[in-house]
């Protein structure tokens, strides 16, 4: 099946992390995403020498097109491009892309009903927008940085899970498909700004709507979700292994201690909030007497809520994600399989990362350009 996004072309300016994100999601559902790679200088090198190989997944379903952009017949190719593209997404700092004369005015002139999606960590305007920054700078504004961690240890980084990826990439993903919806009744194109500081401040929403009701506190590892619940957490087992328990509802805690033999009556006070501390420490010291798995042949499966902490080696393994085919190969290189799932447009899985530049000659020519214009660009070195 082609993916309930068939038929939609996009123009990937490439670079780092949100936006490349940004458009696999698009390439898995379906959509045509072309890479605009920047073209290497010979013996230039590389900081990311994962980037432009098959292990670069985030890679994965496009075809890439090399370009000089600092050549004027470069510029006229991306905007040649732009006049048959439905969407185009770049992750530069703001007016990065106006220099090189492809900004959001100079590609809508060309076609009025191009979506610009945008993605930078702190958006395209405000005090920090010309800043540089990561994604745990950005979460660290958002107020989210703050409450994640243990509470006698700085605020742990979360991966580059939540800036990059949840705040950043899903939300400008997200954004380009609403707007190029859009386009479709209205016939106009938009500019999308799609800021990781902002996505991940919505990220937080029910936080923010617990903490104004009065019941998060500004503590780490003193709410529900933090780790202050003895019920909601991760605990070590025998063979050092871990254990995630989230056994929030009492009838979900009632057979967590059926199963586990958990006969103290201090289990009992679930909810007791003062005595939190004591039942944590009751159950790390329940959970050390068995190894994960001996838990897990117990507890999984059950209502009680329990689940294995697996590595990244263990996890496609598992029979759940194996059943379910969550994880895939491409090339020889395992990788999460496209989500989520569709009951009539499921899409394939795509092809592996291309080299930058693997398939320039190719895209030019499907999308319209006669083969002496490809030959001319060749010989000045556009491509």
């Amino acid at each position: 099946m082609p993916g309930p996004l068939a038929g939609i072309k996009v123009i990937e300016m490439v670079g780092i992390g949100p936006c490349p994100f940004a458009a696999m999601m698009l390439s898995d559902m379906g959509a045509e995403v072309i890479r605009i790679d920047r073209k290497a200088k010979p013996g230039a090198d590389n900081p990311f020498p994962m980037l432009g190989t098959k292990f670069d997944v985030m890679a994965r379903g496009r075809r890439s097109l090399a370009l000089d952009l600092k050549h004027p017949e470069a510029r006229e190719t991306v905007l040649r491009l732009v006049e048959q593209a439905d969407i185009l997404i770049e992750g530069f700092r703001p007016g990065v892309m106006e220099r090189l004369g492809l900004g959001p005015d100079a590609c809508q002139a060309r076609n009025a009903r191009l979506v610009f999606g945008r993605i930078t960590g702190w958006g395209q305007t405000g005090p920090l927008a010309q800043s540089a920054g990561h994604d745990l700078n950005y979460i660290a504004l958002s107020g989210m940085l703050h409450a994640m961690g243990r509470a006698d240890t700085p605020p742990a980084p979360p991966l580059n899970l939540v800036g990059d990826f949840g705040g950043g990439a899903m939300m400008l993903a997200f954004g380009v498909v609403c707007a190029a919806l859009e386009a479709k009744t209205s016939g106009k194109g938009q500019v999308v700004d799609a800021a990781m500081t902002d996505g991940s401040s919505l990220l937080g929403a029910m936080m923010y709507g617990l903490r104004a009701f009065g019941s998060w506190n500004d503590r780490r590892e003193a709410n529900m979700l933090d780790g202050g619940a003895p019920f909601y957490d991760t605990y070590a087992c025998h063979d050092g292994k871990f254990l995630s328990v989230g056994a929030i509802e009492p009838q979900f805690y009632a057979q967590l201690l059926e199963l586990t033999g958990a006969s103290d009556p201090d289990f009992r006070k679930q909810w007791s909030q003062k005595r939190w501390p004591e039942l944590k420490a009751k159950f790390a010291a329940l959970f050390a007497t068995r190894t994960r798995d001996e838990w897990c042949a117990l507890l999984e499966g059950t209502d009680a809520c329990v689940a294995p902490v697996l590595d990244m080696q263990e996890a496609p393994l598992h029979p759940h994600n194996a059943a379910r085919a969550s994880f895939i190969e491409i090339d020889g290189v395992p990788q999460p399989a496209p989500a989520p799932r569709f009951s009539r447009t499921q899409p394939e899985a795509g092809q592996a990362a291309a080299a930058p530049g693997e398939h320039s000659a190719a895209v030019l020519a499907d999308w319209g350009f006669p083969a002496d214009a490809i030959e001319t660009l060749k010989n000045a070195g556009v491509i």
